[in-house]
């Protein structure tokens, strides 16, 4: 297990070591943008997969569980130093945003709502995050950015306007919840990743919330009954090892290189492309509607993304 986690915590740093290659400047952290987004846009099909046998606080901890199991162990082949008090007080927001509180909103939300729908309404994230930045950082990004990422955001809302035929339902209020903490967590890591480095500050993040999700995992797998299938558990392992460990090593890391340039709000606009990612993966494993609408709403999403890019 030890020789095949540093196998791979080898392989994420050679993609990443690859891309600072070939990437000049602010593009680099760009490349890493859209290698963490590709990883997270089939977390919400894999939640679908799992949360209907597994439940949604079995799937919350028990991903955190496992991903906090291979942290540590990736932390230990390292010899990764620990983080200073302060340093551990602030980890305290990203384990509240990515490891506890995304995972558990987004499940309790995907018992009832399809993967598409929910991946539609977290593509309010960009916009949560790069609020954040500027509120955290005191980045100032230029009209023309916030113009192409009001764009894409206004392509995303009437794609949930048209999906949800005006009704807002009870899993909304849930995914909104979601896009709160998430965004909390990728501004506090991106500026912690600064200091610890982007894999290491996912990792701190979950080992620290060990004591809460071993636990709360043990508890919540005696809540499970009959036969669990093959997709569920596949669900859950790739939450476990690319949504919450892998995924993170680019995204922080993408975050951590963009705030180094004053750039964190026009990175983070690359999650546009992610609920329409999202909603092709729900199309091919979860058999979701994809329409003429969707792909109109993928065109001028990938747009806004190139026209923030350049004008931020």
């Amino acid at each position: 297990m030890s020789t095949a986690l540093l196998l791979e915590v080898s392989t994420v740093d050679n993609v990443i070591n690859d891309a600072e290659r070939a990437h000049p400047s602010s593009g680099r952290a760009l490349a890493l943008g859209f290698l963490g987004v590709a990883c997270f846009s089939l977390t919400f099909p894999a939640t679908r997969k799992a949360v209907p046998t597994l439940g949604p606080w079995l799937v919350t901890f028990g991903r955190a569980a496992i991903a906090g199991v291979l942290a540590m162990v990736a932390l230990r082949l390292n010899r990764c130093g620990r983080p200073s008090r302060i340093q551990i007080r602030r980890l305290t927001l990203v384990v509240a945003g990515v490891v506890v509180g995304f995972p558990a909103f987004s499940g309790l939300a995907l018992q009832h709502a399809p993967a598409g729908r929910s991946a539609v309404i977290t593509g309010l994230l960009p916009a949560a995050t790069a609020g954040l930045s500027v509120l955290r950082t005191g980045e100032r990004p230029s009209w023309r950015f916030w113009a192409w990422a009001g764009l894409g955001l206004t392509a995303v809302l009437v794609l949930l306007g048209a999906r949800s035929h005006g009704h807002v339902a009870a899993a909304d209020f849930l995914l909104l919840g979601a896009v709160l903490t998430a965004a909390m967590g990728y501004t506090e890591g991106a500026l912690l990743a600064r200091d610890l480095g982007g894999w290491q500050t996912i990792c701190w993040a979950l080992v620290l919330a060990l004591p809460i999700t071993v636990p709360g995992a043990l508890l919540s797998l005696g809540g499970v009954h009959g036969p669990v299938p093959m997709s569920a558990w596949a669900g859950l392992a790739y939450l476990s090892v690319v949504s919450m460990f892998l995924g993170f090593f680019a995204w922080y890391a993408a975050l951590s290189m963009a705030l180094s340039l004053g750039s964190v709000a026009k990175v983070s606009q690359i999650q546009l492309l992610q609920p329409v990612m999202t909603l092709t993966w729900a199309w091919v494993l979860l058999n979701e509607p994809l329409d003429a609408l969707t792909v109109g709403v993928a065109v001028v999403v990938l747009l806004a993304v190139v026209g923030s890019r350049r004008n931020a």
